[in-house]
């Protein structure tokens, strides 16, 4: 039967998601709980909806997991709390509904970054969540800059290259709020995302909240479809995973359907 597992993490201490032999990921934590708290022999495999990088963390992520074993969502939502790392929690437990697949059936990933740019606003104890900048932004230059980038474009000047691994992206938001003094979200929502592109993309409001590039400059790099070195990658404690979308449960099959005949294996990563 498929189980779905919500959960949500610090990424601070991990190695990314995807399971690594000898280093410490989130895959590989859950995947020895699940193991532990069923009394399975050897650890089953779980799938992600967004596979995140090294430090980057997920208020919201979603996974799926195929066992054979009898599970009481409830004693399984308590017994992996039970076990797993003190950075890590499980939300909830529930029967996947027919043709689920955390990955292939999601419609959007919304992530959010979060950065601090006046010194009055800084919270040390958010520093592991909250990138520091040193010059105060411009939000309306940067919603300016980001509206620029909307809709299916190749976010190849965006993306670090994988081999044979398409770079087109539906990017159906990207917004910028003030919170409070100094603190600024940066919103960015897409059917899926490539390596890095997230805090690329990111990267690139930057030097325009701050004035140092024009605000159409983000939206010429996406049209050069080349990575241009001006473009920082973002360090990746700024960044959460917030949430997963999905249709409705008569819809799942078909999307997930559609996604893999679309991207195939590419990974969705932020």
């Amino acid at each position: 039967m498929r189980w779905r597992i919500d959960l949500r993490y610090d990424g601070t201490a991990f190695h990314g998601w995807a399971r690594q032999t000898g280093l410490r990921t989130v895959q590989g934590a859950l995947e020895e709980a699940i193991r532990v708290v069923l009394r399975l022999p050897e650890p089953v495999t779980v799938t992600c909806a967004g596979r995140t990088d090294t430090g980057v963390h997920a208020r919201g992520q979603v996974t799926h997991v195929d066992v054979e074993a009898a599970v009481d969502p409830l004693r399984l939502l308590r017994g992996l709390n039970g076990v797993l790392p003190e950075d890590v929690a499980v939300t909830a437990v529930t029967a996947a509904p027919e043709g689920f697949d955390a990955r292939f059936s999601a419609l959007a990933r919304r992530y959010v970054y979060r950065l601090c740019d006046d010194p009055a606003g800084w919270d040390p104890l958010t520093r592991a969540h909250v990138l520091r900048v040193g010059r105060p932004m411009d939000v309306e230059r940067m919603n300016a800059a980001a509206a620029g980038l909307l809709g299916e474009h190749d976010f190849a000047a965006f993306c670090k290259k994988r081999e044979g691994a398409s770079t087109v992206r539906a990017l159906l938001e990207f917004s910028w709020q003030r919170t409070g003094t100094g603190q600024l979200e940066g919103t960015v929502i897409a059917d899926a995302f490539c390596h890095s592109m997230v805090r690329a993309l990111v990267g690139s409001m930057l030097p325009v909240g701050d004035g140092r590039r024009d605000v159409a400059w983000p939206a010429a790099v996406l049209a050069g479809k080349l990575r241009d070195s001006a473009v920082s990658v973002l360090p990746a404690h700024g960044l959460t995973l917030e949430e997963v979308r999905y249709p409705a449960d008569d819809e799942l099959a078909a999307r997930a359907l559609q996604a893999r005949q679309v991207r195939g294996e590419v990974h969705q990563r932020g």
